[in-house]
């Protein structure tokens, strides 16, 4: 028995025992931040690469490395620490060490075997976009946005040279098979091959430029060099969308194979040099004959885009990566062999049903997931793939309806009991970014891309008001308390105070010098908070309109914005994808002094949506890391003698609604909150408990 399959065996046996502890089934706890109770979701995936010895896949993710066995798709291990998402990923030839480069400007390096993180490499100025290993070991080389390439010491973890001579982004680098030469590609559109010992340039190779009328330019995307090392395969971005081979001595071009629609996102040569997968942005994968040219297969399976590929030690398994999946071929016949799930793309919008029990999550993948809030368990999923991307989700107050708004203009309804889409609503140009139900539960305010407003009686799916005034796409609405005022935030930098009644506008608050992300009344509904992108919270008086005060803190945008239930805590929260240093952080705030009371930190990606529990234990946060985080929260104070409203009737009966005309009756049943009324016995007015001494 060889030693290699000896090791494997081992590592089989030690991962199915590592599997039958608790701690290796809840993957959910692995590597959580600080405050944070559990994870959903496993961020997405950018690149893969299978060990030496074939035991192990690693799969770079937006929020650190994933781990997996290739014959099980069992997860080993989740190695995390860069503070924004990794990019790429690469094992030492000897398998022994572990490298992730990310868009945090460093490279990391880990003990392949035990997690351990080794060491930190710095020194670029922009995100690190791929790494490589020399043949030897010795030498890691790192392609930068920054238009450089770094040859680093793997040892010392020291820089031996920087590579200078791209005019823009590198985007990805590879070693020839005896480490001599080093391959560049750029979006300067250009192909660069150099000498590793000297640094000196060898070869400056031109063949993906395209250009469309409107001036963009292809670029060069990946590099992978054959096995033999005489050949170089290439791939183009859009409008190129070609797969180019380089004879690496002379540096002349040999053949294109052929073309991804929108362009190539990887390639890599099979062990034996005999064939060239390719993926790309028409989420296929395609096998071409090198000698030949010819195109051989073409897997498809993948809903996204695809962005990395790998073969097997020997060759006859291929693994695929799309943002959401990882799948797994055989390499003769085409066969997809299995896929493995649980990755997840951006996550636009969180919400929590009235009762707490579950919460729902909107997403890219063109899904609604519906799970227990207390075990992460998926309960339902609504769309099955044919939304556009989910940008907001609601829960109507009695729980029985869920609600989003999509990127293609509507806002959809479904059953939650049955999981039967109930109505679809149209009337935006564009897309709908935020939607929020009136505390009746009859109405449903959505604000679009169109710079308008739409109040819905959702039991007809009839547009009751057209709120016109916004110059610019509405972020965010919300309605308050008493239901009769409508707070909506636009990138015109206003917050609009519409008469939910009439359709009429009240007034216009400015302040923000920046657009307005989110809106949110207290609990009383005298206050109004906004999150915008001027890095600000602004809080204002909702009687009079005016800004009472502001909260600096965060160092990008501020994305949402919310109350807890007793009106105490802010919690906010952002981010900025253009930016190379995003916060990416939870804040929260004393509502009443305007105070900092804690940051959270712990997502690698823009946090686009919080949501807290009805019963104010728990906060979750969404975030284009592709992951919910779960983090436990305790009121600052107790309030009494509040009735929520609820539900009332069979609840079988509601239970079997599943038709438009059905709305109607998931409505009417509800008992109305009421408010403080001096004729009424009933009146509730909600109090805070004083503490003892």
């Amino acid at each position: 028995m060889g030693v290699s399959l000896l090791v494997r065996l081992i590592l089989l046996f030690v991962s199915a025992l590592f599997l039958q502890s608790g701690f290796a089934q809840d993957s959910t706890q692995w590597g959580l931040p600080e405050g944070a109770r559990t994870r959903i979701g496993k961020g997405w995936i950018s690149d893969i690469e299978y060990s030496p010895d074939g035991s192990s896949l690693a799969v770079a993710s937006s929020i650190g490395i994933w781990l997996y066995n290739p014959d099980t798709s069992a997860e080993i291990s989740l190695l995390t620490g860069h503070t924004n998402w990794l990019t790429s990923v690469a094992f030492s030839p000897d398998g022994s060490t572990l490298a992730s480069g990310s868009a945090d400007r460093t490279i990391r390096l880990w003990d392949a075997h035990t997690s351990e993180h080794k060491g930190t490499l710095g020194g670029h100025t922009d995100w690190v976009w791929s790494i490589a290993f020399s043949p030897d070991g010795l030498t890691l080389a790192s392609a930068s946005w920054d238009n450089t390439v770094r040859l680093w010491d793997a040892q010392t973890r020291k820089i031996i040279r920087t590579l200078e001579g791209h005019t823009d982004r590198v985007n990805c680098v590879a070693f020839s098979r005896d480490g001599s030469t080093v391959a560049s590609g750029s979006r300067d559109k250009t192909i660069r091959l150099w000498d590793s010992g000297s640094g000196e340039a060898l070869h400056i190779l031109e063949g993906h430029p395209r250009e469309t009328e409107d001036g963009h330019w292809s670029s060069v995307i990946t590099v992978a060099f054959s096995p033999g090392g005489s050949i170089l395969a290439s791939g183009g971005g859009w409008p190129d969308e070609t797969i180019q081979l380089w004879n690496v001595r002379t540096g002349k071009h040999l053949q294109t194979l052929g073309k991804h629609w929108h362009g190539v996102t990887r390639v890599a040569f099979s062990p034996d040099g005999k064939l060239l997968a390719s993926v790309g942005n028409d989420s296929t994968i395609r096998l071409w004959d090198t000698r030949s040219g010819e195109q051989l297969k073409a897997l498809v399976g993948h809903t996204f885009q695809v962005h990395s590929v790998a073969f097997s030690r020997n060759g006859f398994t291929l693994a695929s990566a799309s943002r959401e999946a990882l799948r797994f071929w055989r390499v003769r016949t085409g066969e997809s062999l299995r896929t493995l799930k649980g990755h997840t793309n951006w996550v636009f919008s969180v919400a929590f049903s009235p009762d707490g029990n579950t919460f729902a999550i909107g997403d890219l993948d063109r899904t609604i997931r519906l799970r227990n809030s207390r075990t992460g368990e998926t309960l339902k999923i609504f769309g099955g793939g044919n939304l556009y991307s989910s940008n907001s989700v609601a829960f109507s107050p009695s729980g029985s309806i869920l609600a989003c708004g999509n990127l293609d203009g509507t806002v959809r309804l479904w059953n939650v009991h049955t999981g039967v889409a109930l109505q679809t609503l149209r009337g935006h140009t564009d897309g709908v970014y935020s939607i929020a139900f009136s505390p009746d539960g009859f109405t449903l305010a959505s604000g679009g891309g169109d710079n308008r407003i739409r109040l819905w009686d959702i039991r007809t799916g009839v547009s009751q008001h057209l709120l016109e005034r916004h110059t610019g796409t509405v972020h965010s609405v919300a309605f308050s308390p008493d239901g009769n005022t409508l707070a909506s935030g636009s990138e015109d930098k206003t917050i609009g105070l519409w008469d939910t009644r009439s359709g009429e506008s009240l007034r216009s608050l400015k302040g923000h010098t920046e657009a307005i992300w989110s809106v949110a009344f207290s609990s009383d509904g005298n206050t109004i908070a906004s999150g915008s992108q001027d890095s600000t919270i602004r809080l204002w008086d909702s009687r009079n309109g005016k800004s009472t005060k502001t909260l600096t803190g965060h160092k990008s945008w501020v994305l949402p914005v919310a109350f807890s239930p007793d009106g105490a805590t802010i919690a906010s929260a952002g981010g900025n994808s253009l930016r190379i240093s995003s916060d990416n952080t939870i804040r929260l705030w004393d509502a009443r002094s305007g105070d900092s009371l804690r940051t959270l930190q712990g997502h690698t990606g823009m946090v686009l949506s919080v949501a807290f529990s009805p019963d104010g234990s728990t906060l979750a946060s969404g975030s284009s890391d592709g992951t919910v985080l779960l983090w436990s929260f305790k009121l600052a104070t107790t309030w009494g003698n509040i009735k929520q409203m609820t539900a009332v009737g069979d609840s079988n009966h509601v239970r079997n609604l599943s038709s438009p005309a059905s709305l109607s009756a998931l409505t009417a049943t509800l008992l109305l909150p009421n408010y403080p009324n001096p004729f009424n016995p009933e009146t509730w007015i909600p109090y805070r408990l004083a503490r003892g001494t």
